[in-house]
């Protein structure tokens, strides 16, 4: 089972300014929500930034049922404060 700690910390090499993981399984483990905010998005697409994301989370992804991700800028995230 893994957890929003785990989580978080498999992020960590994306040098977040924010991040925020909530698992939406009951506790389970196995979905989760996640918001990043980091300027090495900066020029990505989503789809780019998604795939960082799945990336850094290699190494659980095969326990997760469902991830959803809104990875933004440190920009974007202020533009949305």
């Amino acid at each position: 089972m893994v957890n929003e700690s785990q989580v978080e910390a498999l992020l960590a090499p994306l040098e977040p300014e924010h991040t925020v993981v909530e698992d939406m399984s009951d506790g389970c483990g196995a979905k989760f929500d996640i918001l990043i905010v980091s300027d090495r998005f900066a020029g990505k697409r989503v789809l780019e930034r998604h795939r960082m994301v799945n990336d850094a989370l290699k190494e659980v992804m095969d326990t997760i049922h469902a991830v959803t991700i809104k990875a933004l800028t440190n920009e974007q995230w202020e533009k949305e404060q």
